[in-house]
């Protein structure tokens, strides 16, 4: 299951998740991001049960987008126990982000 995630619900779904999670901060006229989507849908679906995997729109949300410190998009971050674990940013093979996830698990 892919998360949406929000200023209203990210504290809850991120922050204080039991598991780790796994943020796309994306934009919907971002190229790189379109390419990583299919990418990051199929982590959601690899990693179900022990990794929350979401996206965050940057337009929607440019809040956490400068909360977070995103400068460029696609950039995706590996949050455990509410704090930040691991940053990607740009579009990368997927074994570069299941190699990120893997080191927290």
């Amino acid at each position: 299951m892919e998360y949406k995630f929000t200023a209203a619900n990210f504290e809850n779904e991120v922050l204080d998740s039991e598991i780790p999670v796994f943020v796309d901060f994306y934009a919907d006229w971002c190229g790189p991001c379109k390419m990583m989507a299919p990418i990051v849908e199929e982590l959601a679906k690899k990693y179900d049960g022990k990794v929350k995997v979401g996206k965050c729109n940057i337009d929607e949300e440019d809040g956490l987008a400068r909360l977070y410190r995103v400068m460029s998009i696609p950039t995706m971050k590996l949050f455990v126990g509410g704090k930040e674990a691991g940053t990607i940013v740009g579009a990368v093979p997927q074994e570069e982000l299941e190699a990120q996830i893997e080191k927290v698990l």
